[in-house]
């Protein structure tokens, strides 16, 4: 019986190894989670890219337009309208540096830090979605993995 059992397994076809690769799964997965944000995040009249922004902002990762194409890999003139639709939604404002008279530093408004709290609570439901199913030990796996992955750029 032994021996059927051998033959019967090494008979089975082996998985195919994947077509997709790393690069191109986690491709997808951004895909997918920006448009899951933007759906959750459209009560609020904020795209998945402004919250980024206002999360960038908020955490002191970045303080400036230049700073912020820099952390999110954004283009310039993109930014530029970016933070004019978030300063005309009254979240965040342009304030001039204290060192150079050129450029401008931003900010959350009092606004912007009032509905900060509920962005990242829609972020969170998102993000449970998404990790359903995983342990507690799996996610601090892959958290650890694509760390990794970005500290090796």
């Amino acid at each position: 019986m032994g021996h059927e059992r051998s033959a019967a397994i090494a008979a089975e076809p082996k998985p195919a190894p994947t077509k997709h690769g790393i690069i191109r799964l986690v491709s997808r997965l951004r895909v997918e989670l920006i448009d899951a944000m933007d759906r959750d995040l459209a009560k609020f009249d904020i795209s998945a890219p402004q919250f980024i922004v206002l999360a960038s902002l908020a955490d002191r990762e970045a303080d400036s337009p230049s700073s912020l194409c820099k952390t999110i890999s954004y283009d310039p003139g993109a930014m530029t309208r970016m933070i004019d639709r978030l300063e005309q939604k009254g979240l965040i404002r342009r304030v001039p540096h204290p060192e150079d008279r050129r450029a401008t530093n931003l900010e959350l408004t009092v606004a912007g830090r009032v509905l900060f709290p509920q962005l990242v609570a829609t972020k969170e439901i998102v993000q449970e979605r998404f990790l359903r199913g995983f342990s507690k030990d799996e996610i601090a796996t892959l958290e650890s993995f694509l760390a990794r992955l970005i500290h090796n750029r």
